[in-house]
Parts: C-alpha cells; sequence; structure tokens
C-alpha cells in the first residue's frame, strides 16, 4: 500500500533552516558549477560541438551529449546526494533511451532541471533539448551551454518563432539519434495571478476551466509533433509536484528545499496521438485535464499513483562523475593560468567565438554533406 500524507500549506517555513554553513555551501556550490561549466565549455564547445558537426552533426551529438551529460549530472547529485531531496517517480515505467517528445507542467523557474533526474536514469541526459525564451540565452557561460547543447530558444511571438521553429527542428529528425524534446505548453511558470487570467479566458472561449495549471497553447506542440512525428517513439506527459511549497534556484542552491519532488509520467506511444492539428490540440488540453485531478489529488494525499517506478541512483557514480569533473577542471585552470600563453589565447578566442556563434544561433551543416549536395 502506498504512503501518503497530506500536503501542507505552501505558506510555511523552509524544509531546512538557511544557517551560515548552508549559506558558505551555496556560494562553494556556485563557484563550482560556474567553475566547471565555464572549463568544458571554452574547451570542449568549440571543437566538440562546432567543429566536429563540420564532419558529422550525428558523432557531435554522440560527443557532445557524452561529455556535457558528465556536467549535467552534477545536477542530480545536488539535489538528490548533497541536498538529499527525495525522487519520487510515479505513473508509467518508460524504456531506456526512446525518441520522445516531453510536455510538463510549469510550477517554478527550477521545473526543467529536475527532468534532469529522470533523463539520467534513462541514458539521455546529454540528448534532453528544452525550448526556451530566447532572453535565457544571454546568460553569461550558461547561454553558451544552451547553444551547445542544442536548446531552441523562442521570442513569444508566434509569427517570429514558427518559422525558426520549424527550421530547427528538422535537423532533429534522424531517428538515429536519441532526443529528449521538453515543452512547457503554458508557456511561463504558474502563479495564482496567472491562473485567474487563464481561467478567465478559458471561460470566455468555452475551453476547461483549471485550477492548478495554465490553459496549454496548443501551436507550438502541434508543430513539435507534426515535424518530429514519423522519428519519435512516445509522448511523455510528465506532472510535477513539490511538497511542502514549490523550490527556487537557489533553494537548491543552498539546499534549503524541497523535501520532495514528485514526478508523475503518462507514456503515449506517438501512434496512439491524433494527427490532425485540431485533435492534437484537444489531446494536449485533455491531458492537461488529467494533470489539473492529478494535482488536485496530489494536495490531499500528498504523492501521485502508482509510485515507485524508477530506482535510487548510484551514490559510488555520482561521485566517480564528480570527480572526473573537477580534475579535468583542475587540468583546464592549470593550462589556462599556469601552462601556456597559447592556452590563454584559446580561452580568449574561445569566449569570443562562443558568443558569435549564441547571438547568431550559428549551428553549422556538414562540410561533406554539403559537397555531396552540389556534386548531385
Amino acid at each position: 500500500m502506498e504512503d501518503y500524507s497530506p500536503l501542507k500549506s505552501d505558506k510555511i517555513l523552509k524544509h531546512r533552516p538557511l544557517t551560515p554553513i548552508r549559506v558558505f555551501g551555496g556560494v562553494i556550490c556556485l563557484l563550482v558549477y560556474i567553475s566547471t561549466a565555464f572549463m568544458f565549455i571554452v574547451y570542449f564547445g568549440p571543437i566538440i560541438a562546432f567543429g566536429l558537426r563540420l564532419f558529422s552533426v550525428h558523432y557531435c551529438r554522440k560527443a557532445t551529449s557524452f561529455l556535457f551529460g558528465l556536467w549535467l549530472a552534477l545536477w542530480p547529485f545536488l539535489f538528490e546526494k548533497i541536498n538529499r531531496t527525495k525522487m519520487v517517480f510515479s505513473g508509467d515505467s518508460v524504456p531506456a533511451k526512446e525518441r520522445v517528445l516531453l510536455i510538463a507542467n510549469h510550477r517554478t523557474e527550477v521545473d526543467w532541471m529536475y527532468l534532469w533526474d529522470l533523463a539520467l536514469r534513462k541514458g539521455c541526459l546529454g540528448y534532453i533539448k528544452y525550448i526556451l525564451k530566447s532572453t535565457l540565452m544571454k546568460l553569461p557561460v550558461f547561454g553558451w551551454g544552451f547553444q551547445i547543447l542544442e536548446f531552441i530558444s523562442v521570442e513569444r511571438k508566434w509569427e517570429n518563432d514558427e518559422p525558426v521553429l520549424r527550421q530547427i527542428l528538422s535537423t532533429f529528425k534522424n531517428p538515429q539519434d536519441p532526443l529528449w524534446l521538453a515543452i512547457f505548453p503554458e508557456g511561463t511558470d504558474y502563479t495564482d495571478e496567472k491562473c485567474m487570467k487563464s481561467q478567465k479566458f478559458a471561460t470566455e472561449v468555452g475551453l476547461p476551466v483549471l485550477d492548478n495549471v495554465l490553459l496549454p497553447k496548443t501551436r507550438g506542440f502541434c508543430v513539435c509533433l507534426e515535424t518530429l512525428r514519423s522519428s519519435l517513439d512516445a509522448v511523455y506527459d510528465v506532472t510535477i509536484a513539490y511538497k511542502n511549497q514549490c523550490p527556487s534556484f537557489l533553494d537548491n542552491v543552498f539546499g534549503v528545499d524541497p523535501s520532495e519532488v514528485h514526478i508523475h509520467i503518462r507514456r503515449t506511444p506517438v501512434k496512439d496521438i491524433p494527427v490532425s492539428d485540431p485533435e492534437a490540440a484537444a489531446w494536449l488540453i485533455d491531458s492537461f485535464q488529467l494533470k489539473d485531478q492529478l494535482l488536485s489529488n496530489f494536495k490531499t494525499r500528498g504523492g501521485f499513483p502508482n509510485q515507485g517506478t524508477e530506482e535510487e541512483l548510484s551514490t559510488l557514480k555520482c561521485l566517480v562523475n564528480f570527480i572526473v569533473i573537477i580534475t579535468l577542471t583542475a587540468i583546464f585552470t592549470y593550462l589556462t593560468f599556469f601552462s601556456s600563453i597559447w592556452c590563454t589565447f584559446y580561452v580568449g578566442l574561445a569566449c569570443v567565438f562562443l558568443t558569435f556563434a549564441t547571438y547568431f544561433n550559428f549551428r553549422p551543416q556538414p562540410i561533406l554533406g554539403s559537397c555531396c549536395k552540389k556534386t548531385k
């Protein structure tokens, strides 16, 4: 029998107090994550994500997935092993390394990061891609990482976003490349104010009135499904909930929240989703009605049904991965500041190139492929 406890009010104290030790630990954590990200991006990014791509997009993605997947795995390590956040997976047990479109509700600014915990368990951590607002691409260092990992930036203006979305999605159609494309159809994180506006709009147009999620925007979902349908295995309908209250990014950094993250997965084979846009849009809205009901039940019961579908992460593997990342960062730091002026020059050049590539959304096509086309 599953163990549930009632969910408490959102307006409560943090799960753990913010002590001076936690503040100090959080600062160290930020320094480690920023420095490791910077060294990995400047040393591997231009060579692997851009240089190798000139010869093979497939092998470029394999190399990028492996190398940057090592760094991304630091986050589940932080969440589950250092902060002791309990990850509770429920619903359908999903197979490893499928090509999927993943739709999730958007409760807080860090929902997308917890999807890494599931992707790591399924061997797809380096292959997960997000559709995110363009302003996030301007973040120092991390914006470069988003570009390398082929995240898709949008301006939230459909007339501008649709052609860009279709063009980038068309590069993800190779069934040999694993893919987890994650989208948040609500388009923004949930707040009471946004919920009231969403409910008002739903009432005006005769759509379902939802209490725990916002009415999803269907056009982006339909374009993703239409463009990638032939190469996808399934759609994962992911519902995320937090016990006690929703965490912020700094809550994770300082280790004060959350105590538990609950992730419920409903797997639908892509062949079972309607082909026409109106029917696919209706399917998405029905899915969010199910999410709304799941979240209502979660509030009263403290959990989702059919818990325990995934095992805990291996502490040993997490520690080995952490040691590898720190060792490589130490080597790159030595090369940059204490070894050769040429390494320092390379880092400077890499920073300029990555800034240019991110700003202009530069993703080169293979030279061999272009030559073959010209020959034909």
